[in-house]
């Protein structure tokens, strides 16, 4: 088993950056391509009880998220956050890192190295 896992999207900076750290630092990691592999309902739940973050920040707040007419009202709750990420996956913050019980949103870089270390 990984030590670590990336919640990956290969065509974000901020991600890839993650799984560079992570390979550099010569962690065993286990990259999951969120957008290919979405996580499930089950799954959501139990990474919303492992982030160390506040949950709704798990959901960006891009145009994208403006054009499906959500609104912070629609993320407040679990319930909420995970209805939300099942339907849309793209909306999941990026890059989440998983070790053990604890997760964090990379965001911003530094925060990665801190998760490694």
């Amino acid at each position: 088993m990984a030590e670590i896992t990336l919640l990956h999207n290969p065509r974000c900076s901020t991600s890839r950056h993650a799984k560079e750290a992570l390979e550099e630092a010569g962690v065993d990691v286990e990259v999951v391509e969120y957008l290919k592999s979405p996580l499930d309902e089950v799954e959501l739940r139990r990474l919303l009880t492992q982030l160390e973050d506040p949950a709704s920040d798990l959901v960006r707040r891009d145009s994208y998220f403006a054009e499906q007419g959500l609104s912070d009202e629609d993320v407040r709750s679990h319930g909420q956050i995970v209805e939300v990420l099942v339907d849309h996956p793209r909306l999941m913050q990026r890059p989440v890192l998983i070790r053990g019980d604890r997760a964090i949103i990379g965001r911003p870089k530094e925060r990665v190295a801190e998760f490694i270390g």
